[in-house]
């Protein structure tokens, strides 16, 4: 019984907390050029940080990918948004 009321109890918070966390994750794509590509593969192979910056994106963005560039799945995230240059999006519930 007490596995099953923490199981429940499990579900339900992870379902009040995704949600909103995805909630209006979008931005506006820019073109994909010679540098968006350099950028999206800095962002894969060093640092997500680092592409958000040479893509020129705003000091909030940068940080935030280069803090959550401490998860190893992050870092896809960030290269496909370094490769089509997606301006916006930086936190209030976005990325």
């Amino acid at each position: 019984m007490k596995k099953i009321l923490v199981l429940a109890l499990s579900i339900f918070m992870l379902a009040g907390v995704i949600p909103p966390a995805f909630a209006g994750t979008h931005g506006t794509n820019g073109k994909i050029s010679g540098r968006s590509v350099g950028a999206s593969l800095l962002s894969l192979l060093i640092w997500p940080g680092i592409g958000q910056a040479v893509n020129d994106n705003g000091y909030e963005k940068n940080v935030t990918h280069a803090v959550l560039g401490l998860t190893g799945v992050f870092r896809i995230w960030s290269f496909y948004d370094a490769f089509v240059d997606r301006k916006g999006g930086v936190w209030n519930n976005r990325i």
